[in-house]
């Protein structure tokens, strides 16, 4: 959502930011703008739409622009349409200072009525524009530097942001500062790079620099230094990104979410790989070994998250209630601080994001680190903030994924969850035995998938008989309930059909008032605990018209004659399918919004990383 690059060296900056606004597409975007300084002037260039068009706008207004300091930005609308207006970066009246931004700005009208009284000019309907105004406005009135100028500003506004600031008054300073919205600086050979993502920042250097809320820092050619609001110094450590640019590119692949679909072998393989003790039934996680202790005494798991992470959290209540004997509950981040939630020290709250950005989960984890829980972080990103301001927690190490809907990250996830499960499981209650044969059946799972994405086109023909329909219906019990919901989600966020996920118990107390010919119904029915309740719930529908296609186990071929399609899937523990129910659904959607003409790597209105409530 949104993406900051900025770059302050010795190359072509043009070239540099352009690059990097490319590698942050997959964020989400409506918009894009870059500023460019030659040391005299700043020239500023807009375009509504994608990097592409603002590289045939740069390339009508400032293919000849030699500059070696800019900054630039994709939109994602808050305030104000999706139009060159509105898009980053914004400018003072005197068009000298040049700010782009993530973020919002609460307090934005009653700080732009000032302003408007004070003179000022405002030319866009965003929040971020007072910003520039602001920093003007305090160098009028103080006659101080830029990054003061700023520091003054910043005390007046309430609210997230990440910010990237130029002034034609500094020839070779760019002023950053944090709030809420993720930023780096990316530390090369006499160059820095600033971006809010490290995918910005991974072809030109891997050494980076995080920055906390409520720092600022200045970038010069000398180097950089960071300060708190206050202006207190602050010293910082450079971090080592773990992956490089060849994990973020399509390769032989269409599409990202197609490659990324079928990365989940080894994603799943690298969320255990080094972690199973197998003689002994046991994990090791690094990540939460100086919390193991408090681990033992939780009497109680809140897990918090949003999106196809809160589905991965709905599996881990079952698997850590069955096996660990502690109570959970799973909660949506974007609510769960607007409740009164009753939270005490013996609990544990799990909050699980791919980016370790979210937003709301972040807000959420904080609120609940405040009332006095056990704050405890599954992210895939190093450096993020949620794996900054967790007590402990554990990564994916899934390496990037570009698509914004998630697939690999989810089945990375939901391993994870097995792992911590056995972890509590196994301070408990828990037999070697069962960790062990958890333990076997987990590394099996990388073949299993890879067994289910050989059938990758049988898949293709059955989605492309059913791409016609306008409404879905995803249903499961138990361990796949959530898969349901993945199901339905998938097929909403890449092909723009509705769909709804239900428990299939839950089916008879309304949702099948829907169901006719023309609604067909998924259903996620493995050879389970919960089998036959299953077909019950099939033959429910059958019976009003309704066409089911079903996933079950290998070899059960009884749902041959009561279903219209099946997919197999191999046979493994209760708690693991849905490991593997998942990817033929993640396949289902990426066909049908292929089908349909979608760009399924940046479906419409979304965006990768949430980093506004």
């Amino acid at each position: 959502m949104c993406g900051i690059v900025g770059y302050l060296g010795r190359r072509d900056a043009r070239l540099i930011l352009v690059d990097g606004l490319r590698q942050l597409e997959y964020r989400g975007y409506d918009s894009a703008g870059i500023c460019l300084f030659d040391g005299k002037k700043i020239r500023t260039i807009k375009a509504q739409g994608c990097v592409s068009k603002l590289e045939e706008e740069i390339h009508k207004k400032g293919a000849t622009i030699s500059a070696t300091c800019g900054i630039a930005h994709t939109r994602w609308a808050t305030h104000g349409k999706p139009n060159r207006k509105n898009a980053h970066p914004h400018g003072d009246c005197s068009g000298k200072i040049w700010v782009v931004h993530n973020g919002i700005i609460e307090n934005y009208q009653e700080l732009k009525k000032v302003l408007i009284k004070r003179g000022h000019k405002f030319v866009s309907e965003t929040d971020t524009e007072v910003l520039p105004h602001l920093i003007e406005d305090q160098q009028k009135n103080k006659s101080c530097s830029l990054e003061e100028a700023v520091r003054f500003a910043l005390k007046k506004v309430k609210g997230t942001y990440g910010l990237a600031i130029v002034s034609s008054d500094n020839p070779n300073k760019i002023v950053v500062a944090k709030n809420g919205s993720p930023l780096l600086i990316g530390v090369g050979d006499n160059e820095h790079i600033i971006s809010s993502d490290v995918s910005a920042v991974v072809a030109y250097t891997k050494k980076v620099v995080y920055l906390k809320d409520g720092e600022i820092a200045v970038v010069t050619p000398k180097g950089f230094h960071v300060t708190t609001l206050t202006n207190i110094p602050v010293k910082k450590k450079e971090d080592e990104i773990d992956w490089d640019i060849d994990q973020a590119r399509k390769g032989e692949f269409e599409h990202f979410m197609i490659k990324e679909i079928f990365d989940q072998p080894e994603a799943v393989a690298n969320s255990f790989r080094g972690r199973l003790i197998f003689e002994e039934g046991l994990v090791k996680l690094g990540g939460l070994e100086a919390v193991e202790k408090k681990l033992k005494e939780i009497k109680r798991v809140i897990i918090s998250a949003c999106g196809t992470a809160y589905h991965a959290g709905c599996i881990a209540e079952y698997m850590i209630e069955e096996y660990a004997g502690i109570p959970v509950e799973v909660e949506y981040a974007s609510e769960f601080r607007y409740r009164k939630p009753v939270i005490k020290k013996d609990t544990a709250f799990l909050v699980i994001s791919q980016s370790g950005e979210t937003a709301d989960t972040l807000q959420a984890m904080r609120e609940a680190k405040r009332k006095g829980a056990l704050p405890l972080g599954v992210v895939n990103t190093v450096g993020s903030t949620i794996a900054r301001e967790t007590e402990a927690g554990v990564y994916n190490h899934t390496g990037p994924e570009i698509s914004v809907a998630a697939t690999k990250t989810f089945t990375a996830q939901v391993s994870i969850m097995t792992l911590i499960t056995l972890l509590l499981g196994r301070q408990r209650e828990m037999s070697l035995v069962t960790g062990k044969r958890i333990m076997k059946e987990l590394k099996l799972i990388p073949k299993k998938i890879e067994r289910i994405l050989k059938d990758a086109e049988k898949i293709k023909k059955i989605a492309e008989k059913y791409s016609k329909y306008s409404n879905f219906l995803f249903i499961g019990r138990k361990y796949n309930f959530p898969i349901a919901l993945e199901g339905a989600l998938k097929l909403k966020e890449i092909s723009y059909i509705h769909a709804e996920g239900c428990g299939a118990g839950e089916m008879k107390h309304g949702t099948i008032a829907m169901i006719d010919k023309n609604f067909p119904t998924f259903a996620i029915c493995p050879k389970d605990s919960v089998y036959e309740k299953m077909i019950s719930n099939i033959e429910e529908i059958k019976s009003r018209g309704g066409p089911v296609v079903a996933i079950t186990t290998a070899r059960n071929k009884s749902l041959e004659k009561l279903c219209d399609d099946v997919i197999y899937v191999p046979k493994t523990l209760e708690m693991l399918t849905p490991l593997l129910t998942v990817i033929p659904l993640q396949l289902w959607a990426y066909y049908i919004g292929v089908m349909k003409g979608n760009d399924v790597d940046k479906p419409r209105n979304l965006a990768k990383s949430v980093t506004v409530e």
